[in-house]
């Protein structure tokens, strides 16, 4: 048995789902009439996940732009206006600027919402199977379809039985973890190693140093943990833990996280890993590749996480992938799917018009986690030079905020502000006094300022710093700027 549509979508999260609604919205000379698109999805249950969970402002916006907004409603979402960073005890609130606001929530709640409005889409057929390989012409191995296994009887086919589905487009989405990157990139893939974990739990009923705020707790020694409401009574707790993960994942927790944490959370975070497992996500990076041509297979595109991921910690995975959505569907109105000359032209022109906002998030986001997960003295001098460059407010935050909410997609306000903070951490490290061991109390360091007679050690130092910023951002920069 075998079904033919315009566009076939594989895998109905957010970038699938929001892309099949916004393909039955295109109306163009060329096409008088919806696309028919078929959005396939190996269960079409609630999903439940630890990531995917908070949306910045501009990925509130390209909601907006698509129609889709509404989601938001109904799903005991929480508004977000900002941050809230804890280093050392003390607290800096970094406010989304011109009261913008985002919005956190139980992923599978969205991505139910989500798929509701393209079952309801004109033209959309919501399918689900599970897609067990991508269908090529034995000639010009240009993809023309998938094969699929359906969960029962449902539409015709006998159980365990593939059924085919062909289309003029085939567009993977099928997360981080997908099947089909290494057939379509071919040689082109690059990869995604974890660098670390994020392990999360619930914490039910707690209230955050700053309510609606995404809390961010520097952790010394050890990656920095990340709170944020989801609904009513729920708040996320996410623990960036280093590779490779403790077998005592829980007693690492406990031990060497949990009291670097506000007293306010204990008793919630200590109640929330007895009563329940703590579930693991990699924190994954893969930057983005030139699709079509001579790049990748013909017939088929890449979206979202199957193709393009950054580090979590800021919560811009999503936001990304919307934006990519807004871009591409306007770019699909006008094209022959048959004709892969133009569609290659399109998808460079998709490349490099998320560029701006889709790299300025990806380095963001691991540059930053380079900072707050510092691990050695260079970063860890970094890491207080951040912390100190927000409490000087102003600009220090607004500039740094409006970047990590997608506000203000530019890579060289990012290229400014990163090394402003390193500049800066270096004057601190000659003019603010620093922690030094306390024999007599190891739980109070003593503040003691840098005596002149250590200068020419902290001249050295602070090569050493610029140094390690310049080996954090350069090679990020350069994973954007190259593409083959």
């Amino acid at each position: 048995m075998s079904s033919h549509y315009d566009v076939l979508i594989v895998g109905a999260g957010i970038a699938g789902s929001a892309l099949a609604h916004a393909l039955s919205t295109i109306t163009s000379k060329l096409r008088p009439s919806p696309l028919r698109v078929a959005l396939l999805e190996r269960s079409l249950a609630e999903p439940d996940r630890i990531v995917g969970e908070l949306l910045q402002p501009a990925g509130v916006a390209a909601l907006q732009k698509l129609g889709l907004r509404s989601c938001l409603d109904g799903i005991d979402a929480i508004p977000e206006h900002g941050y809230c960073v804890i280093h050392s005890g003390q607290i800096v609130h970094i406010p989304y600027p011109d009261g913008n606001q985002g919005r956190s929530f139980h992923h599978g709640r969205f991505i139910m919402a989500l798929r509701d409005r393209a079952k309801r889409a004109a033209g959309v057929d919501v399918i689900e199977a599970t897609v067990n390989e991508l269908i090529e012409c034995e000639l010009s191995r240009r993809v023309l379809g998938v094969r699929a296994t359906r969960p029962s009887a449902a539409g015709g086919s006998a159980k365990g039985e593939k059924e085919s589905f062909f289309a003029d487009l085939v567009v993977i989405a099928d997360g981080c973890f997908s099947n089909f990157r290494s057939a379509v990139m071919g040689k082109a893939l690059r990869e995604s190693p974890a660098k670390s974990h994020f392990c999360g739990a619930i914490l039910k009923d707690t209230r955050l140093p700053i309510p609606q705020h995404g809390t961010v707790a520097l952790v010394q020694g050890h990656g920095p943990v990340l709170l944020y409401q989801i609904s009513e009574h729920d708040t996320r707790m996410l623990v960036d833990v280093k590779t490779p993960v403790p077998q005592d994942l829980k007693g690492h927790i406990l031990s060497n996280v949990v009291p670097q944490l506000p007293a306010s959370l204990h008793v919630a975070i200590h109640d929330a890993l007895d009563k329940d497992r703590i579930r693991r996500m990699p924190n994954s990076f893969l930057p983005a590749v030139m699709q079509g041509s001579k790049h990748t297979k013909e017939g088929v595109i890449l979206l979202g996480d199957s193709w393009n991921m950054r580090h979590p910690l800021t919560g811009g995975g999503m936001t990304v992938a919307l934006n990519d959505v807004v871009i591409l569907s306007k770019l699909l109105a006008k094209a022959d799917f048959h004709d892969w000359d133009q569609m290659s032209n399109l998808l460079n022109k998709w490349h490099w018009a998320r560029k701006p906002l889709a790299s300025t998030i990806n380095i963001l986001s691991v540059a930053l986690y380079d900072l707050f997960g510092a691990d050695d003295e260079n970063l860890a001098v970094l890491q207080r030079g951040c912390f100190k460059y927000f409490e000087r407010g102003g600009e220090c935050i607004r500039g740094p905020v409006s970047l990590l909410s997608g506000l203000a997609p530019s890579p060289s306000l990012l290229f400014y502000h990163f090394f402003a903070v390193a500049l800066y951490s270096i004057w601190i490290m000659f003019t603010h006094p620093r922690p030094i061991p306390n024999p007599a109390n190891p739980d109070k360091p003593r503040m003691v300022a840098p005596d002149v007679t250590e200068y020419p050690y902290l001249l050295i130092k602070s090569v050493r710093v610029f140094w390690v910023a310049c080996v954090v951002f350069g090679p990020l920069l350069w994973s954007e700027v190259r593409w083959w």
